[in-house]
């Protein structure tokens, strides 16, 4: 795939080895705001590739260089995102620029396929599997909020870039208490920083039922849970 590029000086050096890859929104009114802010050494972010709405990809910092992505972050009880994993910004407003009706601006198929494109050469590159593809928002749930629940996971794990299951329907009443450990347990093997557990349940809906996200987990959340339980582990990896 053809890739433009656009030097930013908002980078160091790795200090471990690739494991993941961190997909972000831009979350600003347009991809020329977000690439000059990525390039502004004032802002002090950046990341490795911006993924234009028209799927034209721009690349900022090398991949064997840290960009400044992720910012304060935990996955699988690991710190320092920005130097295990490569970033990318997807061009959306999100939450901060909503479309005039107020609904969450939709991501072009033309873009997912470049994410997608994207993606496969990254993973193929590093010996990285599907499931270290993840969200800035799984790694910093009580911080952000992107990719967003609009984002569509579901294509990327079509696509074999990203594990997402397959939606089953499940109902339930809300659980509130009485197994937290047990909750607990489970969102931490599955990555997450399970210090604000609210915080940490919130994530994960936004990811895998992004229709209902209220930090409290329903019976759906929990039998959702299970789904990513088990397409984590015919992806390859047993938590």
């Amino acid at each position: 795939m053809h890739i433009d590029h656009a030097a930013s000086p908002n980078q160091n050096e790795r200090k471990t080895a690739i494991q993941f890859v961190v997909l972000h929104y831009t979350g600003m009114a347009s991809g020329e705001a977000a690439l000059a802010r990525m390039c502004d050494p004032v802002a002090e972010v950046s990341a490795h590739y911006m993924v234009w709405d028209d799927g034209r990809v721009t690349q900022l910092v090398e991949e064997d260089r840290r960009a400044w992505h992720a910012g304060v972050a935990r996955w699988h009880g690991l710190d320092d995102l920005n130097s295990r994993s490569i970033g990318i910004e997807i061009v959306n407003g999100g939450h901060d620029v909503p479309c005039a009706d107020g609904s969450l601006p939709p991501y072009p198929a033309v873009q997912i396929d470049a994410v997608i494109a994207l993606l496969r050469g990254i993973l193929a590159r590093h010996g990285l599997a599907a499931a270290s593809v993840i969200g800035h928002s799984d790694v910093a749930p009580q911080r952000k909020i992107d990719p967003g629940e609009h984002f569509p996971w579901s294509a990327l794990a079509a696509a074999g870039v990203a594990v997402h299951p397959v939606e089953n329907g499940g109902e339930g009443c809300v659980w509130m208490g009485g197994d937290a450990d047990g909750l607990n347990t489970r969102l931490a093997a599955l990555g997450y920083d399970v210090s604000d557990p609210m915080a940490a349940v919130r994530a994960f809906q936004r990811r895998f039922t992004p229709d209902r996200v209220t930090g409290f987990a329903d019976a759906r959340t929990l039998t959702r849970m299970g789904e990513v339980e088990m397409a984590l582990r015919f992806a390859g990896r047993v938590t």
